[in-house]
């Protein structure tokens, strides 16, 4: 058995959700190159019919979605690199996804990316590995979003986040197999004013990574 199955919640074909119960999160990072392809992603979609997907690592080949399962999709790469972080959404944007740069180490420069979804915002993220610096990566996009929001994706983050005003609302079941072996809990969701209602970890096996779904309500 996959170590990271233990536990998970099941694929489940066109599941919906009432918007008025809550908005559908899915965020996966995709692997660049070896990992999922846009075919999964659709699949993906198609299955799970998330009101907004997040993506980390996703390359030129995601660009593709939209021709597969139309919708709006839009891509930020990281500077100097193939992949990026990504959103697709079946309805359109409120404006424009915002790709905003965050404190940066040594070798890799990164971005994140800011999906106004209405009464919320939501940051997607590829945090940098460094303990230190992807907290301080993490209160600086705080600084950057409304009262209610969330910041979900590819933390490379151990232990607590420490970001005040926020909560770790994600799933607590691992999401990758560090050096291939020790299971570790590296997709997360923060939120801020917004209650999670619904949270799991799916299984989705074409990345070294699993996806993360939450469904949020403004908090009452």
């Amino acid at each position: 058995m996959n170590p990271l199955s233990s536990g998970l919640r099941p694929r489940s074909p066109g599941r919906t959700v009432n918007r008025q119960t809550g908005f559908h999160i899915i965020s996966w990072n995709l692997l660049r190159r070896t990992g999922a392809t846009a075919h999964d992603v659709a699949s993906l979609i198609t299955d799970e019919r998330p009101d907004l997907l997040l993506m980390q690592e996703a390359t030129t080949d995601i660009d593709r979605l939209q021709d597969l399962v139309g919708g709006h999709y839009a891509r930020s790469p990281l500077p100097g690199r193939i992949h990026g972080v990504a959103c697709w959404s079946p309805e359109p944007f409120v404006r424009p996804p915002v790709t905003c740069a965050l404190p940066s180490g040594t070798i890799v420069r990164r971005v994140a990316q800011i999906v106004d979804c209405g009464r919320f915002a939501v940051a997607n993220v590829h945090l940098s590995h460094g303990q230190v610096l992807n907290r301080r990566q993490l209160r600086w996009i705080a600084q950057l979003l409304p009262v209610n929001a969330a910041v979900l994706g590819d933390f490379n983050l151990v232990g607590p986040a420490l970001v005040p005003g926020f909560r770790d609302s994600g799933p607590r079941s691992p999401t990758h197999r560090m050096a291939d072996v020790v299971p570790i809990r590296l997709d997360r969701c923060l939120t801020r004013g917004l209650d999670c209602v619904e949270r799991h970890v799916l299984q989705r096996f074409a990345s070294d990574h699993l996806p993360i779904s939450v469904i949020l309500r403004l908090h009452k």
